[in-house]
């Protein structure tokens, strides 16, 4: 595109500029299947690569698993996603039209990425059913929050996720009486009832017991299709359970991507991860 043309389409009537738009009314374009596109990403903290030169792309409605040694990357990956870090060079798209790069943290999250950390963050002395109702995606200035009543359509949503979370028969307990597990599947629940459209979990298995595990795999399962999820664990047969693709981090570039069974035969990943 030459210089006259680059200013006829930068004078469009028509044309609407991002930085004009409330990020709230963003809607990412996925007409061509991917909701997260990431390339040519690299990041150094004094003189140290966390990311070099990454490229990694989310389908829409997938469930991606996201593995590596400590120091692979993975944490910095999703502080750039959600704009808590800023890259050295590279770009992030929230389908191909939203920039993440030319936005904050908050408005980040209210174009619809959601991320959940290792441990969990709930309202203690709020009820599971209450965490949700402050959570619920809406003017959450203090003064609509004090004065907003919940409609039946409202409160019929968040009775819907509390019972694929598994914590409606504890919807009136509160959250300070949830076991480890339970309070990771509140905060996953307190994610969803916001609408994201991407979903990241950092290792939501940490400290679990097997049932708990099972439960959260069968929760992650759910959420795909309807959401896109990318979760960052350490544990393999939890990743086996929930794994339709994996993609390997080493030393902040992707290593290997495939099926689980394909990244655990590959001999470099047994060499740098797996310790086979």
């Amino acid at each position: 595109m030459n210089g006259l043309e680059r200013l006829r389409q930068a004078t469009r009537r028509d044309r609407v500029f991002q930085f004009l738009v409330d990020a709230d009314e963003l809607v990412p374009d996925t007409s061509h299947g991917v909701i997260l596109y990431i390339e040519d990403l690299s990041v150094s903290f004094d003189g140290f690569k966390a990311i070099d030169n990454l490229n990694l792309y989310i389908r829409d409605g997938e469930l991606r698993c996201i593995i590596g040694p400590n120091g692979a990357g993975k944490t910095t990956l999703m502080d750039i996603i959600t704009g808590k870090t800023r890259p050295d060079r590279g770009s992030v798209y929230f389908g191909q039209n939203i920039d993440l790069l030319h936005f904050s943290e908050p408005e980040i999250a209210q174009i619809g990425i959601g991320r959940k950390f290792q441990k969990p963050t709930v309202f203690e002395q709020h009820t599971v059913f209450e965490n949700l109702e402050l959570a619920m995606a809406g003017n959450k200035r203090v003064w609509p929050t004090l004065f907003a009543r919940l409609g039946a359509e409202q409160v019929e949503r968040i009775d819907a996720i509390l019972e694929q979370a598994g914590l409606i028969e504890l919807k009136s307990s509160p959250a300070a009486l949830l076991s480890h597990g339970q309070k990771q599947w509140l905060e996953i629940a307190m994610l969803v009832v916001q609408e994201p459209r991407l979903l990241l979990v950092d290792e939501p298995v940490a400290g679990m017991t097997h049932q708990e595990m099972d439960k959260t795999a069968e929760l992650l399962n759910s959420l795909a299709g309807e959401h896109s999820v990318v979760v960052v664990e350490h544990d393999m047969d939890f990743v086996r359970s929930i794994a339709r693709e994996v993609t390997v981090l080493h030393q902040g570039t992707v290593l290997a991507e495939g099926s689980m069974d394909e990244v655990q035969a590959d001999p470099v990943v047994q060499q740098v991860y797996l310790g086979v």
